[in-house]
């Protein structure tokens, strides 16, 4: 009987390394998928906001000849 309850607790313990290890791969995948995330939307922003100034400045010598 002792022996049975030995052999399924350590069943259990290798179940449960796995599923650890599953969870971590898991955990690893939605961290760069985030991470991914975040660059392709807040690297273009940030672009965008750098572009704005120059653009402007652009667009107000282009239009200061002109007399309008």
């Amino acid at each position: 009987m002792e022996q049975e309850i030995l052999q399924k607790l350590e069943e259990q313990d290798k179940k449960i390394d796995l599923i650890y290890d599953s969870v971590e791969k898991t955990r690893k995948y939605f961290l760069w998928t985030m991470i991914i995330s975040i660059g392709a939307v807040v690297l273009p922003l940030v672009g965008i906001l750098a572009l704005i100034p120059w653009l402007l400045s652009t667009l107000s010598s282009a239009y200061s000849g002109l007399g309008i």
